[in-house]
């Protein structure tokens, strides 16, 4: 492969259906009998052309050869949306761009299962935590990667080593689970473990915001805006830092309450009052 903008070589594996569409595409460059064309390629940021190079997304209009703009490639995708959403209309409203595919085609590795520093390697990144920012983890996928870990454990477990639960040990369960119940919806902090964070939910990452407190955080909101108001006339720079970060969280949470709404609850798989003493 050519070198990455980071000037790295990297090995991408492909599919045969891949290797297929990208070998047509050097077919229809060389049918001539020659190589494929050398191009250069003017970019608009660094204001600099690059070196010549054999572009695979490159055109020829007439008998003038040239690199596929990022302009080109946004509207190909603009009229691919616009085409899909003729039977899918939940594409009307989308707006794709070729980094997009990059982040989709990291989450579904890692979903997959596929270890993340593996995904490293194959995106190029030096750093793992630039990784992590290209993945998108669903509470969904967290719980059922969860639970098949535990099925799959329970399974070398000898039968023996399970016992009935008593009624001191159910009541305190159910317990603390009463006590993850906030205002702001509810917290998921670990079994048999306190609060943390001093119950400043708003920050915490264990809060799961409620779907219909969004018109709370709103409020919240509000009251956080004319306190930094008053901070900045004040000049005090300490707590302006402070609530600029409660902002942020808030403002998160709330992204993710609204994306919650339109999803179907997430089955945590947890035992009920009626599988008491039960395996």
């Amino acid at each position: 492969m050519s070198p990455s903008k980071t000037d790295r070589e990297r090995v991408i594996p492909m599919s045969a259906e891949l290797f297929h569409v990208v070998a047509s595409v050097i077919r229809r460059h060389t049918c001539d009998g020659n190589s494929v064309p050398i191009l250069r390629r003017f970019d608009p940021h660094d204001k600099v052309w690059s070196p010549p190079m054999p572009f695979l997304f490159q055109r020829k209009i007439g008998s003038t050869r040239s690199v596929i703009s990022p302009q080109t490639v946004l509207n190909m995708l603009a009229r691919r949306c616009k085409d899909l959403a003729e039977h899918h209309p939940a594409f009307r409203s989308v707006k794709f761009t070729p980094h997009d595919f990059r982040r989709i085609f990291t989450t579904e590795l890692v979903n997959s299962a596929l270890p993340i520093h593996i995904g490293a390697t194959l995106l190029g990144h030096l750093n793992i935590q630039t990784t992590r920012g290209y993945v998108a983890v669903f509470d969904e996928d967290v719980i059922r990667h969860y639970l098949a870990h535990l099925n799959e454990r329970r399974q070398l477990r000898p039968d023996h080593e399970y016992r009935d639960v008593t009624s001191d040990e159910w009541n305190e369960f159910e317990e603390h689970f009463d006590k993850r119940k906030v205002e702001l919806g509810s917290c998921g902090r670990p079994y048999g473990t306190p609060c943390q964070h001093e119950h400043a939910c708003i920050r915490c990452p264990l809060l799961q915001v409620n779907a219909k407190m969004v018109a709370r955080l709103d409020e919240l909101e509000e009251d956080l805006t004319e306190r930094r108001e008053r901070a900045a006339a004040e000049q005090w720079l300490g707590e302006i830092d402070g609530i600029d970060l409660t902002l942020a969280f808030l403002r998160t949470k709330r992204d993710e309450a609204r994306r919650l709404t339109h999803r179907a609850p997430v089955d945590l798989g947890l035992p009920s009052p009626r599988t008491r003493g039960t395996r």
